[in-house]
């Protein structure tokens, strides 16, 4: 009986920390908030740009889908959270009944004495996955590399890259991506997780070429600010943004997360 007041204990205290949190929780900040302006923000200047005859109607209503698709992602992110802190009370109490109900169940139909999955059957896991992706990599290569679905199926590669947390691989798949077109959201995505992985100076290019495109594109002017952070440059990151702050309307709902990333360079 000890042992099963001592696991109740352990799951209890594994338990707490997590209902402490629910109970108390925090406004989601941070980069999805960031991610949710920018995109906010470059649908605007989407609107700028064709206004100006610098972007024809297909181009520019292919972008706005693009650039919504994304900013929809992000607020169901947030709405994750938001809906996650509301019920932390009823988390709170339901903890007690957690433990109580996973000890039940693990006394009625526990198996203490099977094994954990071996490095063998893990190592086939990932070799299954592998396979996945190199036979995708196969019949993408198989494809004209100008072609729509050869550069929709490097993007859904890179994708599932990123995901795995391969970051060079997913670069290099969008790279094939953007050799059939050139795309500056992607470019912008690219030159992020070159600054992530931190490779700031493989990012400029990127930055830079979109930048030629979409010069006021707010997400890369920020992006261009962030290279010169990485970079030990923070007088140069300083003036890029307070650039972009000058442009940024008052009531753009970014402007404070930009506010607050000045105030933080040295």
């Amino acid at each position: 009986m000890t042992i099963w007041i001592l696991l109740a204990l352990v799951a209890l205290a594994a338990l707490l920390p997590l209902a402490l949190a629910l109970w108390r929780p925090r406004a989601a900040r941070g980069r999805r908030e960031a991610d949710m302006a920018l995109y906010r923000a470059q649908l605007t200047e989407l609107d700028r740009e064709r206004e100006a005859g610098r972007l024809d109607e297909a181009g520019h209503r292919a972008a706005r889908l693009e650039v919504q698709r994304r900013l929809i992602a992000a607020a169901d992110q947030s709405e994750a959270l938001a809906t996650t802190a509301r019920g932390g009370g009823a988390v709170l109490l339901l903890v007690p009944m957690m433990i109580a109900a996973g000890l039940g169940l693990y006394l009625l139909r526990g198996t203490p004495g099977m094994p954990s999955a071996t490095y063998a059957e893990r190592a086939a896991v990932m070799a299954r996955d592998e396979q996945i992706l190199a036979m995708l990599r196969a019949r993408l290569e198989a494809l004209d590399p100008q072609s729509p679905q050869a550069r929709q199926g490097w993007i859904l590669l890179g994708n599932a890259e990123r995901g795995r947390g391969r970051s060079e691989a997913a670069i290099a798949a969008w790279r094939r991506a953007i050799e059939a077109h050139f795309d500056a959201s992607l470019a912008a995505e690219i030159a992020e997780l070159e600054i992530e992985r931190g490779a700031p100076a493989e990012a400029t290019p990127w930055i830079a070429r979109a930048l030629t495109e979409v010069p006021n594109d707010p997400r890369l002017r920020f992006l261009a600010g962030l290279v010169e952070v990485e970079s030990g440059r923070p007088a140069n990151a300083r003036a890029l943004w307070q650039a972009l702050l000058t442009d940024t309307p008052a009531d753009a709902p970014w402007r404070g997360m930009l506010e607050r990333r000045l105030n933080a360079l040295p």
